[in-house]
């Protein structure tokens, strides 16, 4: 399986996902330039984190345009694997490719530190090796993370099984204490209506090896790889 890790003027993550993805999951992967409109038979595109174009303006708003970004679209309109991490979440509400936005953080400080994420949904290509209510510890680090809907999507969100992590205490709890940045609902991460597409904002690719204090965003990679493998094998 091949893996496409986007690249911005200011991506600071994308380093990061390559090395999880080359060294720790052991998989072809390759840096695709924001001007770039080739995807160079990528079987997954990872949108990462960081600070595309400076975040100016809005978080994500100027990476929509650009032309990378455009062959992104027709990847997910054609079924292909796509998941935005953090910065890469922010980006892909902006493009269309996900419902609803990323606003501050209502404490309106920057918000750094490991987070309890439960998994709402197994049936998708990213958390298929996890069993339905686990609760996983993957680090955030974020400004605009406070994702918003309005009720009808909200409500569609979860008619569809498409919130696929909220953030909970280490037992699994949703509770307001528990929310590090006044999600709506507690949503830490929801999926397009293909399934195919992802967008989180806990960093999984900084909780992958054991040296990194965990391995549980490790599985996030690993579900990719073997849904990957489920449709070569059929």
């Amino acid at each position: 399986m091949k893996f496409g890790v986007l690249v911005f003027p200011g991506s600071n993550c994308d380093h990061d996902a390559y090395w999880v993805l080359s060294t720790v999951a052991q998989q072809p992967v390759t840096f695709l330039w924001h001007e770039s409109h080739d995807l160079e038979n990528c079987d997954a595109i990872v949108v990462p984190g960081g600070f595309a174009y400076g975040d100016y303006l809005r978080t994500g708003a100027i990476a929509r345009f650009s032309p990378i970004m455009e062959a992104v679209r027709k990847f997910a309109a054609s079924g292909g694997l796509v998941i935005g991490i953090c910065n890469g979440f922010q980006i892909l509400c902006e493009s269309g490719l996900l419902p609803g936005a990323l606003m501050r953080n209502v404490t309106l400080k920057y918000v750094c530190k490991p987070v309890h994420v439960r998994v709402e949904n197994v049936d998708t290509p990213f958390t298929n090796t996890c069993r339905q209510g686990d609760v996983l510890r993957i680090p955030i680090g974020h400004m605009e993370g406070n994702y918003f809907c309005d009720q009808q999507t909200l409500e569609t969100l979860h008619r569809d099984r498409r919130v696929v992590f909220r953030y909970c205490t280490s037992e699994g709890e949703i509770a307001p204490q528990s929310n590090p940045n006044g999600s709506l609902d507690n949503i830490a991460g929801i999926s397009n209506k293909g399934g195919n597409v992802l967008g989180m904002m806990p960093h999984p690719e900084r909780a992958s090896e054991p040296q990194l204090g965990g391995t549980d965003g490790l599985k996030i990679f690993q579900s990719m790889v073997a849904a990957a493998v489920a449709v070569s094998s059929t």
